[in-house]
């Protein structure tokens, strides 16, 4: 990690800290990612678990209260030096800290279960997702799972927001941070058995369109009472069901996948 990367991500982090941007969408994103949790997470409460974002934790209620009882001990990482802060303060049994997924400060074969949400599709070129899955697999113990999230290339308006430059797409107000390149379900299940991880499930989620579910999401935030914006959550949620169709993957903004690390 450079410099000017985590000068960047401090920047947005502290711009979300001090203006608290997209608060019912980001309620919705925890939802979807709760109801993904609730699904694949294992029984059994787990010894080490990591983490590799620490976005939703420090800006919104994120997935430490589904994550605290499943595990003795969570770490969790992220390149901004100012969201572990902000994450520690709201979770004091959170333990944070800086560091870049491509290069991570761990030994190897330490962790149980890995939660990687919407992390890996930040970075500039296919190989840095690559490298940084081969650090997910370096920490992870053989047997142990990680579940992953990250943006859907096969997802038209995916693909057609990755053809656009992200300079246009930011002043517009369709992205408020960096997105990068990312992987269709194809390429990403030949890229992750390359690497020796056994793929348990993959499917696709959030499926209200991201752009429109922001905009909306931010009119009823500045106009609507607070059980109008209970059920548009609601509505929002109920888009979910399009992980059971054919079309799910044209539908979903991420592709989610629980693999194995082969013993």
């Amino acid at each position: 990690m450079n410099g000017s990367e985590r000068h960047y991500w401090d920047s947005v982090a502290g711009e979300w800290y001090r203006t608290r941007p997209q608060c019912l969408w980001r309620a919705h994103s925890d939802a979807v990612n709760i109801l993904l949790l609730a699904q694949w997470l294992p029984a059994r409460q787990v010894d080490r678990l990591l983490k590799t974002d620490l976005f939703d934790e420090a800006w919104s209620s994120g997935l430490y209260p589904q994550l605290s009882p499943r595990a003795k001990n969570i770490f969790g990482t992220d390149v901004s030096t100012l969201a572990p802060r902000a994450a520690r303060l709201r979770y004091r049994d959170l333990r944070t800290l800086c560091a870049d997924v491509r290069r991570l400060p761990f030994a190897d074969g330490v962790f149980d279960l890995l939660i990687s949400n919407s992390t890996l599709d930040h970075f500039e070129t296919p190989d840095e997702i690559i490298t940084s899955l081969g650090e997910l697999h370096r920490v992870l113990r053989p047997g142990g799972e990680l579940l992953l999230t990250l943006d859907n290339r096969a997802n038209p308006l995916i693909a057609l927001r990755n053809l656009l430059p992200f300079p246009l797409l930011h002043r517009l107000g369709i992205l408020p941070y960096y997105v990068g390149a990312t992987f269709g379900p194809r390429r990403l299940k030949n890229v992750l058995r390359r690497m020796n991880f056994e793929i348990l499930e993959m499917k696709a989620v959030m499926h209200f369109p991201r752009v429109l579910g922001v905009a909306l999401a931010r009119l009823l935030e500045q106009h609507a009472p607070a059980e109008i914006q209970k059920r548009f959550l609601r509505l929002f949620l109920s888009f979910e069901s399009f992980s059971k169709l054919p079309t799910r993957y044209l539908t979903g903004h991420y592709i989610a996948t629980r693999v194995r690390k082969h013993s």
